[in-house]
C-alpha cells in the first residue's frame, strides 16, 4: 500500500504576515475580554484516553477511515453515545 503524501503547500502569505505589526491586525470582530470574563472562566481538561486493542470488522474500520483524519475519535464518539443511551 502506498503512503499518501500528507505535505500540503501553505496558501498563507507568510512574507506579508512577517512584515505586519500588531497595530495592523483588525480586531474589530473580537470582543474585548474584561475581568468578569476571567472571574467566570473555567478550565476543562480533556479526559485522558486509554489505549486498547479491539477486533472490529474490516468493513467497519474501512467505513470510518474513509471519513478521514480523526476516525478513531469518531469511533469513540459513537461508542460513547451508545453507552450514554444504554446507561441504567
Amino acid at each position: 500500500m502506498k503512503a499518501k503524501n500528507t505535505i500540503k503547500e501553505s496558501r498563507t502569505d507568510w512574507e506579508r504576515l512577517n512584515k505586519m505589526h500588531d497595530k495592523d491586525i483588525d480586531l474589530t470582530d473580537i470582543p474585548k475580554l474584561d475581568k468578569s470574563f476571567f472571574d467566570n472562566a473555567q478550565i476543562h481538561m480533556p479526559q485522558r484516553k486509554k489505549a486498547v486493542s479491539i477486533r472490529l470488522d474490516a468493513d467497519i474500520i474501512d467505513w470510518f477511515r474513509k471519513s478521514g483524519k480523526g476516525y478513531q475519535t469518531k469511533i469513540n464518539a459513537v461508542l460513547r453515545s451508545y453507552a450514554e443511551v444504554h446507561q441504567k
